[in-house]
């Protein structure tokens, strides 16, 4: 968390392999990023969920989430995607081209796409942005639950304050360094972190 242009987003696309930082090093695990080959980086980018989810407007849902998996058997296939739409609550728009999904859904497409590549961790820049309130929280239930029953890790960037109480842990940036940890967070816990930083 912090003010626009803090480093946010910044920092979670040099942690995802999508940008290159200036200066310090990134590493998976002991394995600094640098070294890895563009196979390996394009396996770490397929982690990053945007801000503004890339569908191909021709395609279902099905067909979005479908395009992430390598299975060798279309039966295969099949159960791992609705597996996937299955994880988001998806089932039943499985077959819904992107224009006719709300932007909530939308963003789960996106989400159940990045989990057919059996992650570990997921990095999700901005969840909530331009949904309402009701909508960011069915969003944030959603990536809870993947951390809770799943055992997933989510890293995600976030300016809404009232997503924090469902974080194990915010961090604070400004000027693209960490000034704040707290950990289980509250929501009034994040606005006074945020009103004391420059």
């Amino acid at each position: 968390m912090g003010a626009s242009g803090a480093g946010k987003s910044t920092l979670l696309r040099c942690a995802s392999g999508l940008e290159r930082p200036s200066r310090g090093k990134v590493f998976k695990g002991s394995r600094e990023l640098d070294a890895m080959d563009e196979l390996e980086l394009t396996q770490l980018r397929r982690l990053f969920v945007p801000q503004q989810p890339q569908l191909v407007p021709s395609l279902t849902a099905y067909e979005n989430v479908a395009q992430a998996s390598n299975a060798t058997s279309p039966k295969a296939r099949r159960a791992a995607v609705m597996e996937a739409l299955r994880h988001v609550g998806l089932e039943e728009e499985a077959g819904q081209h992107p224009a006719g999904l709300s932007a909530e859904l939308r963003k789960r497409v996106a989400i159940a796409r990045t989990l057919l590549t059996g992650p570990r961790i997921l990095f999700i820049d901005e969840p909530t942005d331009s949904l309402d309130h009701a909508g960011g929280f069915r969003i944030m239930d959603v990536l809870r639950a993947l951390v809770e029953q799943a055992g997933h890790t989510v890293v995600m960037v976030t300016r809404d304050p009232a997503v924090a109480p469902c974080a194990d842990r915010a961090v604070f940036l400004v000027g693209g360094r960490v000034v704040g940890k707290v950990d289980s967070p509250t929501a009034d816990e994040v606005a006074a972190e945020l009103a004391r930083t420059p």
